[in-house]
Parts: C-alpha cells; structure tokens; sequence
C-alpha cells in the first residue's frame, strides 16, 4: 500500500530557523517531525495544537518547552508550508 507524502516547502524564516537547529541538540527531534508531517500533518502522537485568533490554519507541534515547528496545511494540493522552526509562534 502506497502512501502518498505531503510536500514540504518552507520560508525564509524556517530556512534560518533550520540553520540553528543543525548545530542544537534538537536536530534529531525535528527530523522526526518533520518526517510526520511529511507523512501526515494531523498524526498524533505527538500532539499538536490547532492555533486560533491571528493564527488561524496554523498547527503547532513541541520541539520542546521553548521552540516549536509551526505549519500550515493545504490539504487540496497536499503540501505543508513549514513556517517556523525554532521560535515560538512565529516569533522572531
């Protein structure tokens, strides 16, 4: 059975944020959820947590207490725009 993947595309600012991660002790966690939304941005576990108010269709996902990944989701075309990696909602 054959399980079609989500495309990952990135910002500017998620490509800065992955520049951090490579160097911290998070690498490893990230690559992991990175490969669950690649497969299924809604999968839990891990939790994730629909964002309201000015993020609106945003998801979060823990990284750790600190930082997040935050995501978008555009089901029609299955591709999920990664926002943020590092800060904690879209915080810079």
């Amino acid at each position: 059975m054959s399980t079609k993947l989500y495309n990952l595309y990135y910002t500017n600012y998620a490509c800065s944020d992955y520049k951090k991660i490579i160097r911290s002790v998070h690498k490893d966690k990230i690559e992991k959820l990175l490969d669950i939304i690649r497969t299924n941005p809604f999968q839990t576990p891990p939790p994730y947590k629909k964002l309201v108010g000015a993020y609106t269709g945003a998801y979060s996902r823990r990284i750790n207490l600190q930082h997040r990944l935050f995501y978008q989701v555009d089901e029609t075309n299955r591709r999920v725009k990664v926002l943020r990696m590092w800060s904690h909602y879209g915080d810079n």
